[in-house]
């Protein structure tokens, strides 16, 4: 499945997405990235709600209200510039904080990586994007397309860095996703795992593998999937 995503990818999503970044102005790329970002703060505050962190579901639904007003349906983030952070939260993510474990590593066609916990996230994600849920049909299509393409467009410069740092890709891709989504529960924060082996307990730990970051960004295996690794990038 992996196999299949990265020939999707290179047969039709990269190439789009090329002409895409190549074509439009990088104004109206910021533009496409705020709408879409817009809707889905909505959803954040509400995970965030959910996992019981009331302050930063105040600043999503702020930075709806503010980027939806004055900043124009969202096509200015001018919430950023007022110092309402950008928060990464899903469905996945909640399951996360309330103690469901990651189950088994997969790789979903189109969507790419996810574990089965965020698997089960996605479909609800899925269910409640007003995105892929809007009426008529025509424009659902067409949004959902653009959104897809716009976000594979903005990991472009993020495919050279795996291709150089990766002897196995699809256990780097893994190994990246998994140590992330940790990262992401955990509010960047993360437990310490501890080494059964000794060699291994004397190493030091640098702050970077402490916090759970993997030392590149995580090129998408599908357009899907790039959303996910995205968000991190401010």
């Amino acid at each position: 499945m992996f196999a299949f995503n990265e020939g999707l990818d290179t047969a039709i999503i990269k190439p789009v997405a090329t002409g895409y970044d190549a074509v439009l102005p990088s104004p109206v790329k910021t533009g496409v990235t705020n709408f879409f970002g817009n809707i889905e703060d909505v959803f954040i505050g509400v995970n965030n709600l959910l996992q019981g962190k009331v302050p930063e579901a105040a600043s999503d639904f702020g930075r709806v209200l503010i980027n939806t007003t004055v900043g124009l349906l969202g096509l200015i983030d001018w919430a950023s510039d007022a110092g309402l952070e950008k928060h990464d939260e899903d469905f996945g993510q909640t399951f996360g904080r309330w103690g469901v474990g990651n189950g088994a590593y997969v790789v979903i066609p189109v969507f790419g990586s996810r574990t089965a916990r965020d698997t089960v996230g996605l479909v609800l994600d899925v269910a409640t994007d007003p995105v892929a849920q809007h009426k008529p049909r025509r424009t659902r299509d067409a949004a959902v397309v653009l959104r897809l393409v716009n976000d594979r467009a903005n990991l472009l410069a993020a495919d050279k860095v795996v291709e150089e740092a990766a002897l196995d890709k699809y256990s780097y891709i893994r190994d990246a996703y998994l140590q992330r989504r940790r990262n992401l529960i955990h509010d960047g924060n993360p437990p310490r795992e501890i080494e059964a082996d000794a060699e291994q307990v004397d190493r030091p730990v640098t702050a970077e593998a402490e916090a759970g970051v993997p030392r590149a960004e995580l090129a998408p295996v599908s357009v899907l999937a790039a959303r996910t690794e995205s968000a991190d990038t401010k």
